[in-house]
């Protein structure tokens, strides 16, 4: 057959490309720096050195130059993994803010034909040093406080516009289902400020805001989102279903600006199953590793018990939270810097008063104190308290600071404190008894001894992982008002959960989601706007200007807030205390039986002394304390004590 022109030109070319493929199979090509991170640095912080990430493609083997006045390269060290390099930094006190070059030179191997030579390929990777600011950053929280829990994806949609998008793992955003996104973002949170405020809150606690971008995942039989942001994927990323960067940015700025602090919630102890850096570890061991799967028992004990084995340990402390969310190793000294400088870079970023640590007593303990260190020498005013749902008033103090006599001593400033809360619920739902009833809430309080600074407990009647506090006294108006008092009223740092001052109720049967339902008037389209008084029903008003009410006299009152305690033994059913300083003293009075109580008050004579009446703080009306005081039911009273 004869060759046509157009075939024999096709198979020309054909042979020439073979014979340039031949003759130069290897092509030198340009390094490529993908990532590094930490995304930028600042000059002036009191620790010099930094650790920078670098991530790209075939990194190992580059030489790296660094020329900018006061910053010192120390070292450059390679990985199993050869698309990273960890780049040791010292920024001296004599740096100042500007951009400067990370120069990255490697020699590569180029064969043409039978032959191979050496070329050399470089690139400049250019990387901020930013001026530090002293606006309101890192104020902390304290007694004083009343930090609100948000749930930033079922509070309120303020920009319906970034919902959903195409690229992301998680393409759903259905208010219909309860376990896709919903759409609330921080402009939903930052438009409701005044709301806040009246209420007399004074920090945001916001459930995780960095980056999910994770797929669906079974769980118990149904597709279920990374709504509750406890799955990181990016650390220096915002996610932007929820804003991004900016608008975190703006919120704690709007929120300063307010009186309102800010407080993150913090994940060390693992990330997503789609974080950039698991689908391409740096080395083996970045995770914990087991021959097969190996969850978490859950159990703390191990991590006290002096007569646990190694292995009991090894599980509670390196098995995984679930299969969906690998395990960091922070004893590998480069994962223990990644975290610890992403933690240091937020607040100096963000700006941000205050770390709640999820998981606490999983994470690797001798990092968390290096962590907790290493943050409070930046920020001395910064406070942390960890999530230790633990079963024991000393297991719970084990994991913070305390003056227990122990081989291993945790620096941790505070806890979420679950056993005052496991304590109230018993108080207002059991049956009195010898340790029964109050009696729990007294015997509680009165083992403040084991912590170095009680104060510095966070303390809460529900939150986002458990049973609605409403559904867990069974409606009853006068237990939940009985709850608030303890909560605004006692030692600690109080915390609400959003929508416990309209009422919203519920247990996690079947899920989580029952207890993360949306705020009613949060959403285009909400038939009910809870935000307004005109919106609520006359039961939920009542509920809110209970808890306005308190917590506006809380805010105002140092004696409340930051004053001393004085608890009495229960008796007949009556639990009461006193918080008190120099200038004012108030006495708190709960009779949690069904009948009326006529309450002796000579007893107290130690707290009273020379007063004769006190105001009711939350009727306004004035009673006196001299003699006794006529209680009713299942009634709660908060005195100002007047001469």
């Amino acid at each position: 057959m004869k060759m046509t022109s157009r075939v024999l030109f096709r198979n020309i070319l054909s042979l020439l490309l073979l014979f340039v493929l031949l003759n130069c199979s290897v092509s030198a090509q340009n390094l490529q720096v993908r990532r590094v991170e930490p995304t930028n640095w600042w000059v002036g912080m009191k620790e010099p050195r930094l650790q920078l990430l670098l991530y790209g493609k075939d990194l190992a083997g580059s030489t790296i130059e660094v020329n900018y006045p006061g910053v010192r390269l120390e070292k450059v060290d390679t990985v199993e993994n050869p698309n990273y390099l960890f780049v040791d930094l010292t920024v001296g006190p004599d740096a100042r803010p500007g951009t400067f070059s990370l120069v990255l030179t490697k020699n590569v191997q180029v064969r043409k034909g039978r032959r191979t030579s050496t070329q050399k390929t470089s690139t400049a990777v250019p990387y901020e040093l930013r001026a530090r600011t002293s606006d309101l950053k890192a104020q902390g929280v304290d007694q004083s406080d009343f930090i609100y829990l948000v749930l930033p994806d079922r509070f309120s949609n303020g920009d319906p516009s970034n919902d959903r998008f195409a690229d992301m793992a998680d393409t759903k955003a259905d208010r219909s289902n309860p376990f896709l996104r919903h759409g609330g973002d921080l402009q939903g949170i930052i438009n409701h400020m005044d709301y806040f405020k009246e209420m007399g809150v004074t920090a945001l606690w916001l459930n995780p805001i960095i980056e999910n971008d994770q797929p669906l995942t079974d769980e118990g039989g149904a597709m279920r989102s990374a709504y509750h942001g406890y799955g990181f994927t990016d650390h220096y990323q915002v996610d932007k279903r929820l804003g991004g960067n900016a608008a975190y940015k703006k919120l704690v700025e709007v929120a300063h600006a307010n009186g309102i602090k800010v407080v993150q919630d913090a994940v060390y102890n693992h990330v997503g199953v789609n974080h950039w850096f698991i689908k391409d570890l740096p080395m083996k061991d970045w995770l914990h590793q087991w021959p097969a799967y190996t969850n978490t028992s859950y159990k703390d004990q191990p991590l006290v018990d002096p007569y646990a084995s190694d292995i009991d340990r090894k599980v509670t402390a390196e098995g995984w939270f679930v299969p969906f969310l690998p395990d960091l190793n922070q004893s590998n000294p480069y994962v223990g810097n990644y975290l610890l400088q992403h933690a240091i870079w937020t607040v100096e970023n963000f700006g941000i008063d205050a770390w709640r640590i999820d998981t606490y007593m999983y994470n690797d303990l001798e990092f968390m104190n290096r962590c907790n260190t290493a943050l409070l020498e930046e920020y001395p005013r910064l406070h942390i308290f960890g999530e230790n749902w633990v079963n024991s008033v000393l297991n719970q103090a084990y994991f913070q600071r305390n003056n227990l006599q122990l081989s291993f001593k945790s620096n941790l400033p505070g806890s979420v404190d679950f056993q005052l809360q496991f304590a109230m619920m018993d108080a207002l739902n059991q049956k009195p008894g010898w340790n029964e009833g109050v009696q729990r809430l007294y015997q509680t309080l009165g083992q403040d001894y084991v912590y170095e600074d009680p104060t510095k407990l966070v303390t809460f009647l529900d939150n986002h992982d458990m049973d609605r506090f409403l559904s867990v006294v069974g409606e009853d108006i006068q237990k939940y008002r009985m709850g608030i008092t303890w909560l605004l009223t006692t030692r600690g740092i109080p915390q609400l959960y959003y929508g416990t001052e309209i009422l919203m109720k519920n247990f996690k049967n079947p899920s989580d989601a029952e207890v993360r339902r949306d705020f009613p008037g949060g959403f285009p389209g909400d038939q009910e706007n809870k935000f307004v008084a005109a919106g609520r029903t006359q039961a939920e008003n009542d509920a809110f200007n209970y808890v306005k009410k308190l917590a506006t006299y809380r805010k105002n009152t140092p004696a409340l807030h930051s004053g001393k305690l004085m608890q009495y033994l229960p008796e007949n059913n009556v639990y009461t205390y006193f918080r008190y300083d120099d200038n004012k003293t108030i006495m708190i009075i709960s009779n949690t039986g069904d009948t009326a109580y006529s309450l002796p008050t000579n007893r107290y004579s130690e707290r009273i002394k020379s007063a004769t009446k006190g105001r009711n703080v939350i009727t306004d009306e004035t009673i006196s304390v001299v003699g006794s005081i006529q209680l009713a039911p299942k009634s709660t009273y908060v005195l100002e004590l007047m001469p």
